[in-house]
């Protein structure tokens, strides 16, 4: 077969020809055109606050500690926490949790169970301490061993002073053992959180009542803390206070916490709508009463911790509002009622909330067995000078300083008023700091700016489904309201790491990727935890900071 019978009449044109003309080719890449110069605005990594860190009294990273639970690492988790809060096993029971009322999660679906979480990292991520190598000449006295006395000796141990804490009860804790019930804050989890300090090298004098066994001039120390707290109950203005029958809601919690058998009759009236009324209410009904709480104004203005009313509720106590005493009834010196009038709320009064106001013509009486004051609590001042004030951190009067030859401090309930275990631990804390401050010459830390918080409109909510909270477990009503066992049983590993998973982590980055997969410019790299931008090639479009789920990518205008 000759090549001629092959050869075609006019060129062959392929269909690949047809439809792809002539171009020019380039051997060279992408990387030669600097398009970041077209850029007005600059992606820039910034990690915000998160709110709940901002809320917690005790400045807690819970974004981090919650972070740490995600992967199973509960020993780190409750050593950040103890960064800033040396008891998380005490607070995950008892704090009244601010930090969830500020949760973004409560805007999408229900807020993190954040107490239960500190509780799991408390609990299971114990270990013992050691005393410091170093350590200072230096000798600070803690008169009282509650919350906040513990939490300044704990931070001035850590920086390797020597600590002696006085506490005039027979056990130390204070508030934390005889006013806080057992089915709250069993004394099993007390006792080991207080290991801790002694493990420190902190020594514990109990039955030490300073004013009476030593005077406070005479104790040898190159600082003094005062932490006495708010341990004296209130009194109100009422005739037949004095009568047999009649309590203090401190000192009734006290007496049964110590162990003390107290006998009470069936019909209790608790007066107060306070934590101290929870608690006393809760208490006597574990002891066979019958309670009923009297608070003068609504559910709504009660200072209480809510989940405590809502207990109190769940066991079957009897509330009864806008309701106040007038006269305790007795018949030779025992008690046998009260009688009340129904109040109605007026304007607000300096405290914000709305004046209860008698309504004239509504008394009515009750029969009574017991009546427990439960109105609000003050500090017993006694031991010092008449005249002296209690202001957190240093006490300036010059003739107790002169009398002393050491600087005075105050905190906890005594000098702020707070009246919770975590602000108490919060001022323990501040006060270590400043009586290192004083001892090391050192000046003021400088005032930082104010952190910028995420709110709930810059989660970006594609990346989040709606989960149930985890609440973990707890005792079942008729289990409980006959003994003094733990009411809530926290959360398993499992439920703890469940729980974390909803976690928006505001503010801070948490290695999603989201950027890299989404920059049209391939302009961002990632280098172990750190993200770079390439801004040579970033032509900021803003599609990086749209996609961060949690707001940490900020847009910032180029200078000019």
């Amino acid at each position: 077969m000759s090549t001629k019978e092959f050869a075609p009449d006019r060129p062959i044109t392929f269909a690949a020809e047809r439809e792809m003309p002539p171009m020019a080719v380039s051997l060279g890449t992408t990387l030669a055109n600097k398009t970041g110069s077209w850029r007005y605005l600059r992606p820039v990594y910034d990690e915000k606050k998160p709110p709940c860190n901002h809320a917690c009294p005790a400045g807690n990273d819970i974004r981090g500690f919650i972070a740490l639970i995600l992967k199973g690492r509960l020993a780190e988790a409750r050593e950040l926490l103890c960064e800033t809060n040396p008891f998380p096993a005490i607070t995950g029971r008892v704090c009244h949790h601010p930090c969830e009322l500020e949760c973004n999660r409560r805007e999408f679906d229900e807020p993190l169970s954040i107490r239960a979480l500190e509780r799991l990292a408390g609990d299971k991520g114990y270990k013992a301490l050691r005393a410091p190598h170093k350590r200072h000449e230096e000798r600070i006295a803690v008169v009282g061993s509650g919350p906040a006395g513990l939490s300044c000796a704990y931070f001035l141990a850590r920086r390797g002073y020597h600590v002696t804490i006085l506490e005039s009860e027979r056990e130390p804790g204070g508030m934390l053992r005889w006013g806080i019930p057992e089915y709250r804050l069993p004394k099993g989890v007390l006792d080991r959180e207080l290991a801790l300090l002694k493990g420190m090298g902190i020594e514990l004098k109990v039955g030490v009542r300073v004013g009476q066994d030593v005077r406070l001039e005479e104790l040898d120390a190159d600082a003094i803390f005062l932490a006495v707290g708010a341990t004296k109950g209130l009194e109100l203005d009422l005739p037949g206070l004095e009568a047999e029958g009649v309590l203090h809601g401190l000192e009734f919690l006290k007496r049964v916490n110590f162990g003390e058998r107290v006998e009470l009759g069936e019909r209790v009236a608790i007066i107060g709508g306070g934590n101290t009324a929870m608690d006393a209410a809760r208490v006597a009904l574990r002891l066979g009463a019958k309670p009923i709480v009297i608070y003068r104004r609504t559910r709504a203005e009660m200072p209480a911790i809510p989940e405590e009313v809502e207990a109190a509720l769940e066991e079957g106590i009897e509330f009864l509002f806008l309701a106040a005493p007038i006269e305790v009834l007795t018949t030779d010196g025992q008690l046998k009622g009260a009688r009340f009038t129904r109040m109605e709320l007026g304007p607000p009064d300096e405290t914000g909330r709305r004046r209860p106001i008698p309504i004239k013509g509504s008394e009515f009486e009750m029969e009574l067995d017991n009546l427990i004051l439960a109105v609000g609590e003050r500090p017993d001042l006694s031991f010092l000078p008449e005249g002296v004030e209690l202001k957190e951190g240093r006490v300036n009067d010059p003739v107790l300083v002169r009398a002393l030859k050491a600087p005075i401090f105050a905190g906890g309930d005594a000098a702020t008023e707070a009246g919770t275990v975590v602000d108490a631990i919060a001022s323990g804390r501040r006060v270590a700091e400043a009586i290192d401050r004083h001892l090391r010459g050192l000046p003021e830390p400088a005032k930082g700016e104010e952190p910028v918080l995420v709110p709930f409109a810059r989660i970006n909510l594609d990346y989040f489904e709606p989960r149930p909270r985890v609440q973990g477990r707890t005792l079942a009503v008729p289990e409980r309201v006959t003994n003094f066992r733990e009411v809530e049983l926290g959360l398993s590993l499992e439920e703890g790491q469940l729980e974390a998973e909803r976690c928006f982590s505001c503010g801070v980055c948490n290695q999603c990727d989201n950027c890299i997969t989404y920059c049209p410019d391939v302009a961002i790299s990632r280098h172990d935890d750190e993200y770079e931008v390439d801004y040579d090639y970033c032509k900021g479009c803003g599609i990086c900071a749209q996609e961060c789920p949690r707001w940490v990518i900020s847009l910032v205008e180029e200078e000019k």
